[in-house]
């Protein structure tokens, strides 16, 4: 399991970077190890959908359900999936079922109201595939120039007539040649027209100069052109109009996203946070949300970088080892943990950090560094001779041995692993007499062996030592019989 963690942390670096491949290849061949795992299917529907796969997303969403039907990221994956496919009802049905198992799950209240708004805005005709135009203030315009209905529908109404832009004041007309320009604009973004579109998008603006969507699509131009400043630019006259003219706050909320979009293309991370934050004051949707985590989790890890410096570890290191001679092992902690910052990577700063918490009684603390070491290290026998160490402390008899014979498996002749098996291999054989009152001295062996379920197990085991392999299924059960194990009150062989 340790490299479907591995390879799942490499999709997860690979998303976060926008490596979209990258991450849905790691996530592959993560799901070939362990197919039954909801949890790295989510992961990739989420980089399929970032790549806009959404089909891919949607048949991923879908096994993460499959696999775990409570869980109601499943649900949420399943919904941005479907919304990107266009397929609405899917999409509505997907979070109104996720949260019939989350009721308060904000992910999928978001986006069952975004859908909720799409739709509206799809059965009203203003459903672009850029931004949507701003309420006009002429009623009977706005009906008048709206789309037609989609011929899916039944019993359509008959379409009403094209508006006569001679019958219609100046500023109406501009408006209306606006929008016409627009909508030619969109039709070419769609077909990836660029320059096309611009020139449309740039039409619509001289002819209506007060209307943020402009701003906003010419804006999506740059972007896809990779002219990320321009796009800043224009996102940022683009909210200034729209604050003159009181545009949606949604329209200006895109504006600030697609800011933070272009700062993070830019790598400059800490404005992109900054827009991010600003966009999601004006309005907050998930996307941003996320991304705005994306950017804090990569500021995080630049500046952990950036703090990483080997040099200073050593001579960090080195006066925690004076300390550690003098035993003053409390300050000896502090410089290893300033050594590890500088050079996280380093396993033996975890090893010599564990032989402080051991010398302190602090045996989880010790544990936990001895795990990462090994993980740093899987060969670093130093590492498993301290975990038998913490382990014996923390009276675990057959866990410190097994830490043991994982040294001796690496060097058969190591004097310290092979006094430490011994050690153990002593403790689990002690005269039965002394077990047991050192047994019953010990709370926790009094309270498992007062349970009436556990005193039935253990007749069950007496009669059938068979029946332990039935019992050792269930993790209660399993840590109760260890717990009884390492104390010596029972053996199985």
């Amino acid at each position: 399991m340790d490299k479907v963690n591995e390879l799942k942390e490499k999709g997860n670096k690979a998303l976060n970077a926008e490596k979209f491949d990258e991450a849905v290849a790691a996530y592959t061949e993560a799901i070939a190890l362990d197919g039954k795992n909801h949890v790295l299917y989510s992961n990739r529907s989420a980089a399929y959908a970032k790549a806009g796969k959404f089909a891919e997303a949607l048949e991923d969403a879908e096994q993460t359900i499959k696999l775990n039907p409570t869980w109601a990221k499943g649900y949420s994956r399943k919904g941005a999936a479907a919304a990107g496919l266009g397929d609405y009802m899917k999409a509505f049905e997907a979070y109104n079922e996720g949260l019939k198992h989350d009721p308060q799950n904000a992910v999928l209240l978001q986006g069952r109201q975004e859908i909720t708004a799409a739709v509206l805005q799809h059965m009203q005709g203003m459903n672009t595939p850029m931004d949507v135009d701003p309420p006009s203030s002429n009623t009977s315009s706005t009906s008048t120039s709206s789309k037609p209905a989609e011929p899916s529908k039944p019993a359509e109404k008959p379409k009403p007539a094209e508006p006569n832009p001679d019958e219609m004041t100046e500023e109406e007309r501009k408006k209306y040649f606006a929008k016409k320009e627009k909508e030619a604009g969109n039709a070419a973004y769609k077909k990836k027209e660029f320059d096309v579109a611009l020139k449309h998008y740039n039409a619509a603006l001289e002819l209506d100069p007060t209307d943020i969507t402009f701003y906003n699509n010419i804006a999506a131009v740059y972007f896809e052109r990779k002219e990320y400043e321009e796009c800043i630019k224009t996102c940022e006259k683009g909210i200034e109009i729209g604050r003159e003219n009181r545009a949606d706050f949604k329209l200006i909320g895109k504006a600030f996203a697609r800011i933070g979009n272009s700062y993070r293309k830019l790598e400059d991370y800490h404005k992109a946070k900054t827009y991010y934050e600003k966009a999601m004051s004006e309005h907050r949707t998930p996307e941003v949300k996320t991304s705005l985590s994306e950017v804090e989790s990569k500021i995080k890890d630049i500046e952990r970088k950036a703090y990483i410096d080997p040099a200073k570890a050593e001579e960090e290191k080195e006066k925690g080892n004076e300390l550690f001679k003098k035993g003053d092992y409390s300050t000896a902690i502090k410089h290893y943990s300033e050594a590890i910052r500088r050079n996280p990577d380093d396993p033996k700063l975890y090893s010599n950090r564990a032989a402080c918490y051991t010398k302190l009684a602090a045996f989880d603390l010790g544990l936990k560094d001895c795990e990462t070491c090994i993980k740093l290290d899987d060969k670093f026998i130093k590492a498993y001779i301290r975990k038998g160490k913490i382990l014996q402390g923390m009276q675990k008899t057959s866990k410190a041995s097994s830490a043991y014979q994982k040294a001796l498996e690496l060097d058969p002749n190591n004097a310290e692993a092979l006094e430490g098996y011994r050690a153990c291999a002593l403790n689990l054989q002690r005269n039965p007499q002394e077990v047991l009152k050192n047994a019953m001295n010990d709370p926790e062996v009094q309270q498992i062996l007062k349970d009436p379920a556990m005193r039935l197990i253990l007749e069950q085991m007496q009669n059938d030592p068979n029946a332990v392999k039935e019992h050792l299924q269930n993790p209660a059960i399993a840590d109760k019989i260890m717990k009884l194990m390492e104390s010596g009150i029972i053996q199985i062989h």
